[in-house]
């Protein structure tokens, strides 16, 4: 009762709940991640607007009662955090976004292939990585999905982390590179929080390294993987790095347009090879060339790694700055691996 007494009173200094991804029932979750199926699969068209959801509890995909332009779903209730209550308004709350194709602005070929949000205080947070161009809106507007963000099939991974982590995502998001094109770090967050501070402010960046791997730890303790690269570092982050640093064969999903993408490639110890076809639970078929999602699997099922993130398997973003954020978790791996219908080999 008294800890009630204290919200009541204290509720307009911001007596909530910590910041957190949001399940489909609006409650706290350590992670998740949603598969928006695009508009086109079986030969047949559908809404665009409907999606696998999978986090820690569920473990399988589930196929969600929402569309991911109903407020109410994963992506809703976690972005509410935001949008309602005016907490980008509050000095006690951060918060970024940021997206190569930010909403009402034209591309810019300057940033990161990068896409996602942070919205954290001082004890926690969450950072989501996605693949959406034109999403989420500025806080101001309230959530939407974009009008065209139906055609292809989408991923977004929200990871709930503690405040002691914000620091190193910062310093990854300086090789990114991102176009942010909305933010708030209140004074309170700067001395930590100098790299955010410097990407909010459209500052130009230092000169960094051409990469870097992280350890980060979700808020209930889960360890990912966080690869990080500038513009410097020119080559396939898939082929050239990751599939060398987790010591895999890696099967890769991302968009490719045809006067640009890269083959199978076998010339390296570790083999990266292009998905072509997907199959989710339904069973739900689409071909390679609908999806607008970045991620990969290990081919082989006891390394158990899937990576989710910014780049795609292209000659020109071999230039580009981006990142994946890679797990071990049998659930994450288990759900995607078994959604590659069929891969080319070399």
């Amino acid at each position: 009762m008294w800890l009630i007494l204290v919200c009541v009173f204290l509720s307009a200094a911001g007596c909530v709940a910590e910041f957190s991804c949001r399940n489909e029932a609006g409650d706290p979750v350590d992670w998740f991640i949603i598969y928006k199926i695009p508009k086109y699969k079986n030969g047949t068209a559908g809404s665009g607007l409907d999606y696998m959801y999978l986090d820690s509890s569920v473990k399988t995909w589930q196929y969600s009662n929402f569309l991911v332009n109903d407020s109410l779903g994963a992506l809703g209730n976690t972005f509410r955090q935001l949008y309602q209550g005016q907490q980008y308004k509050t000095n006690r709350s951060a918060y970024m976004l940021y997206n190569d194709a930010p909403p009402f602005l034209k591309y810019d070929n300057h940033y990161g292939h990068t896409k996602g949000a942070l919205l954290f205080d001082t004890v926690q947070g969450f950072w989501m990585i996605h693949s959406v161009p034109h999403f989420p809106p500025p806080p101001e507007h309230g959530y939407s999905w974009p009008s065209s963000g139906k055609m292809y099939g989408q991923t977004a991974f929200c990871v709930t982390y503690k405040y002691h982590q914000l620091p190193l995502i910062a310093e990854q998001l300086l090789y990114y590179n991102p176009r942010v094109y909305n933010c708030s770090l209140p004074a309170i967050f700067q001395p930590d929080l100098s790299s955010l501070a410097l990407l909010c402010k459209g500052s130009q960046l230092p000169r960094t390294p051409d990469r870097k791997l992280q350890t980060l730890m979700s808020a209930k303790g889960e360890t990912l993987l966080s690869f990080a690269k500038s513009h410097f570092w020119v080559d396939d982050i898939y082929t050239g790095w990751v599939a060398q640093a987790l010591k895999t064969d890696l099967l890769t999903e991302t968009w490719q347009r045809k006067e640009h993408q890269l083959p199978s490639n076998c010339s390296l110890p570790e083999h990266t090879l292009n998905i072509k076809r997907i199959k989710l639970p339904g069973p739900i078929v689409f071909s390679s060339f609908f999806d607008h999602s970045k991620w990969c699997v290990s081919r082989a099922y006891e390394k158990q790694w899937t990576c989710l993130g910014d780049l795609n398997r292209e000659d020109t973003q071999a230039w580009k700055s981006g990142g994946l954020i890679c797990s071990q978790n049998p659930d994450i791996y288990h759900a995607f691996r078994h959604t590659v219908s069929w891969y080319i080999s070399c």
